[in-house]
């Protein structure tokens, strides 16, 4: 995002996530916290093992562990993190103490307990996309409570952060996570609006000449932009102690930032929205699935999964973001337009065959490439570089060796949600292959590791596969910032290996907004994106990547499994093993980068 779009400051929040890239353990409670939904108390784990309260809503006395409940603490980069703060009993608690008990609010916050939320983690992956919320975001390890005096009449207010939606408390300025100030909102949608009202739209059906207030073009020359301003109405309506990440302000933020860079209208042709057919969906999703979805129409408020909120106008939305991406494959297929941008919600690479699910409803990236193969496509490429692998968007073309799925994601083991994505699952059904998965084995990955990734696992297997179209499954949640994917690829990254697909496809690109919750991430980043699609070159020199140690060990376990697959690999993993075999390490930090010295550069 422009900064003039954003008012952004820096002051704070610069090493966000740091602890995350290193992964030192940091020992803390379920019931958490700053950020918790259900309770505005805080727990430190003190240097004996014992627990207490150090906020001072809180008594301060000891808590002692239900049998059943497990250790009790929580690694903040650890996927495992519970949605809801496990019950603890309080010893010898007086009236003032945190007491979470069945039923009862806490007697020092006054937090409620809802049953209807309260569940048991199960399985070792997150249980959905919020869990990773769920963090103590003010404990540092470095607060001495030696000589502290509870205050437990005292109630502290808190904000959330327009930016990355993080709670802080009322008496600071700037948010703790990502520096932003708290009276920060995007300025600048009501120009894009205005844009919107002045500009003639596109059809899927015809050769329309692209007309703009101040030019006109062949829409052949334009890149195709998909919104509708209706998607904005979907929402949680439910009112919740933190407000939910996927919100409508992601869409605003970016196409203000678009509207800054100059990008729209000047350079983008709008097409005519349009609500999905039900046909259509079925060729993606059950008929059973397509009608829960339907059924929200006439409910206020309804959830698929604890974080997966739908409201009344959510089946519109999501039918109106699956057309738009629909009618956008088509026209890069028919020719009308060299690629397009999907500017679209709610998400959709986690729904799955017969599931909502991680914020998503319709997987719009699978109802596109059917799109782009009925209008004459005979191989489509996806390219998933989402922080969370969609699993969705895999399970509906398992079997399906005309669509090659290949997802870059965050997995460390099946702890990252959703916990698929592994590197050995690769397609079942005569399609083994044609599912290629990176799964990185830590948070903090930035671009050199991305980068790696493409030159030596998704180019090579990309080329000889050589698609009619590439479809990027766009979530911008492993950008530098964003509080959910806690990774580092920044909006050069994200603009260069838009521009490393476009090489392979001549060019028919269609990029598909997924996920990406700080908004001045997720609005820079896929501004930079655009900038490629309408002619821009980016400028980052590739000659010598260097990936981080698990990066590396990340590729080349992808490399052996999937050059039984892809011959064309086995040239990069054997050359691989010979030059970067016998390099020392950093030995500083766990996943440490290459010693530069003993560096031998492997190829473009």
């Amino acid at each position: 995002m422009a900064s003039e779009t954003l008012h952004i400051s820096r002051q704070k929040g610069s090493d966000f996530c740091q602890e995350n890239k290193i992964h030192d353990p940091i020992e803390q409670v379920d019931c958490q916290n700053s950020c918790s939904s259900f309770c505005q108390c805080s727990k430190r784990s003190a240097s004996d093992g014992s627990t207490f309260c150090f906020r001072e809503r809180c008594s301060g006395q000891k808590l002692v562990e239900d049998e059943n409940d497990g250790p009790g603490k929580i690694n903040p980069i650890d996927s495992n993190v519970l949605s809801e703060p496990t019950i603890r009993h309080v010893e010898n608690a007086d009236e003032n103490a945190c007491s979470h008990c069945e039923n009862e609010s806490c007697k020092a916050c006054g937090a409620m307990q809802p049953q209807d939320y309260r569940r048991t983690h199960k399985g070792n992956s997150a249980n959905s996309l919020q869990d990773l919320f769920l963090q103590d975001n003010y404990d540092d390890g470095e607060d001495d409570d030696s000589d502290w005096e509870p205050v437990s009449h005292l109630l502290i207010k808190k904000w959330f952060c327009y930016n990355c939606t993080m709670p802080n408390f009322d008496d600071v300025f700037h948010c703790d996570v990502c520096g932003e100030h708290r009276e920060s909102q995007v300025r600048g949608y009501d120009t894009f609006l205005k844009h919107i009202g002045e500009k003639v739209q596109v059809s899927v059906d015809s050769d329309t000449i692209c007309s703009f207030p101040d030019t006109a073009s062949s829409s052949k020359s334009c890149t195709a932009f998909g919104f509708d301003e209706r998607m904005l109405l979907h929402s949680e309506v439910e009112v919740k102690p933190h407000p939910h990440p996927e919100r409508p302000d992601r869409l605003r933020a970016i196409a203000s930032s678009l509207v800054a860079a100059g990008i729209f209208p000047g350079k983008c042709s709008l097409i005519a929205a349009r609500e999905i057919s039900q046909e259509e969906l079925m060729m993606v999703h059950t008929l059973d699935h397509i009608e829960a979805v339907e059924e929200t129409k006439n409910m206020l408020s309804s959830y698929f999964t604890l974080d997966t909120y739908a409201n009344e106008h959510s089946a519109c939305a999501a039918r109106l973001a699956a057309g738009l991406c629909a009618d956008l494959a088509c026209l890069i297929i028919c020719g009308h337009s060299k690629n397009g941008f999907a500017l679209v919600r709610p998400p959709g690479h986690h729904a799955g065959v017969k599931q909502a699910m991680g914020f998503c409803l319709h997987n719009n990236a699978a109802v596109a490439a059917l799109a782009a193969r009925r209008a004459g496509a005979k191989k489509v490429l996806i390219v998933d570089w989402d922080v969370h692998h969609g699993n969705g968007t895999q399970e509906i073309f398992d079997g399906n060796n005309s669509v090659l799925y290949i997802s870059l994601h965050r997995h460390e083991g099946g702890r990252f949600y959703p916990g698929t994505g592994a590197a050995d699952e690769v397609g079942i059904n005569g399609a083994e292959g044609y599912s290629v998965n990176i799964p990185w084995s830590r948070g903090g990955v930035g671009d050199n590791d991305y980068f790696f990734a493409f030159q030596h696992v998704v180019l090579p297997i990309a080329s000889e596969f050589a698609p009619d179209i590439i479809i990027i499954s766009a979530g911008f949640d492993a950008a530098r910032g964003d509080p959910l994917g806690c990774c580092d690829v920044t909006p050069a990254g994200y603009a260069q290996m838009a521009d490393m697909l476009a090489n392979i496809s001549e060019g028919k690109l269609l990029v598909i907004l997924e996920g990406g919750y700080n908004l001045h991430s997720i609005s820079s980043s896929a501004t930079a994106v655009v900038k490629v699609l309408v002619g821009e070159k980016p400028s980052y020199d590739l000659s010598n990547v260097m990936p981080s140690k698990a990066g590396l060990r990340t590729v080349m376990e992808v490399l052996k499994i999937q050059l039984k697959y892809w011959p064309v690999l086995e040239s990069h993993y054997t050359a691989l093993q010979a030059q970067w075999g016998p390099l020392s390490w950093n030995n500083t930090e766990e996943e440490a980068t290459f010693d530069r010295t003993n560096l031998v550069a492997v190829g473009e």
